[in-house]
């Protein structure tokens, strides 16, 4: 069977009791309705993707994440693989083909295709002074869009694993990811965690669209959503706040690995859902890297993660 190459993080899928609940999070973080039925919501970002985030009612669980392939014929290679569901319609909004697969944790694994897609949603890109760029917008205000701020698309997930390198291994060995860098505890050869990619070739994609790290249990540590700008990040962790319904988490700060500006919430059941602008982009002409756990999982700027983010696994 030929290798199977994912092109991009589609979707995750939890389960909340409150469906009107998990929408008013999801709005007041950015995200907006694409469609809701009796049993089912599913919210999208400005990009053309259908939905981003589906959550289906029903007691508080992470179900899994979706992957999209490139075709038709990627989904038949996939039926080959163990566990594989049979290629089937996917009987919600959005429609579309896949096939099922379950993760070394336990996690189903949509690979999906021809989902349908809806028109972008426009977006006004910020133009920024600079030293060295003073008058980039001379004679131009620079006045900010009301929050929440509109999310742009899902960016990447994050598991702990206490079979992290045979989750490791199932992701780059059934979806064709590959590993940017990772980090070791007292010495090298101690990895406790991978960051992952596509594998797009020549093509620059972000830093990691998939990271797991060793766990004392098995479950979701945050699923990631890409802003349109750091202004974004920052506009909106205000905006959170003062709405004093939700858990913080850590940030803003600028991350070490991946570079992005990040941002961390918790949703009303405390799985964590993260803002980010300006990640770092890499290739195939990439060469991996490794580092400690005291520079990997560090700011650039900002404070140490806080204990309660390091250690929250949602099932």
């Amino acid at each position: 069977m030929s290798k199977i190459v994912v092109r991009e993080l589609a979707y995750v899928r939890l389960r909340s009791p409150d469906l009107d609940l998990a929408e008013q999070f999801l709005t007041d973080f950015g995200l907006s309705r694409s469609a809701r039925t009796a049993n089912a919501l599913y919210m999208r970002g400005t990009d053309p993707a259908h939905h981003i985030h589906v959550t289906e009612q029903g007691e508080a669980k992470v179900v899994g994440f979706a992957f999209e392939v490139a075709s038709e014929a990627d989904l038949e290679r996939a039926t080959l693989m163990e566990g594989a569901s049979a290629v089937h319609d996917i009987d919600e909004p959005g429609g579309g083909r896949r096939v099922i697969l379950t993760e070394p944790n336990g996690y189903q694994i949509e690979l999906v295709h021809g989902i349908q897609r809806l028109p972008s949603v426009p977006v006004e890109r910020i133009v920024y002074n600079t030293g060295e760029e003073p008058r980039r917008r001379a004679g131009v205000l620079q006045r900010l869009p009301a929050s929440p701020t509109r999310i742009k698309r899902i960016g990447h997930c994050v598991l702990a694993s206490t079979k992290w390198t045979e989750t490791t291994r199932w992701f780059h060995e059934n979806l064709g990811l590959v590993m940017t860098d990772s980090i070791y505890a007292a010495e090298p050869s101690d990895v406790i965690a991978t960051f992952s990619r596509l594998d797009q070739g020549a093509e620059y994609v972000d830093h990691h669209v998939f990271m797991c790290f060793k766990g004392d249990e098995s479950g979701l540590n945050h699923v990631s959503f890409e802003m349109n700008d750091i202004d974004a990040v920052f506009a909106d962790h205000h905006w959170l706040m003062g709405t004093g319904k939700y858990e913080h988490m850590w940030g803003p700060g600028r991350h070490y690995l991946g570079s992005q500006v990040f941002d961390y919430w918790a949703d009303p059941w405390g799985r964590i859902h993260e803002h980010w602008a300006d990640s770092d982009r890499v290739n195939a002409a990439y060469e991996s890297r490794q580092c400690s756990a005291e520079e990997g999982f560090v700011s650039q700027w900002g404070e140490h993660p806080p204990e309660k983010f390091l250690t929250r696994v949602s099932k």
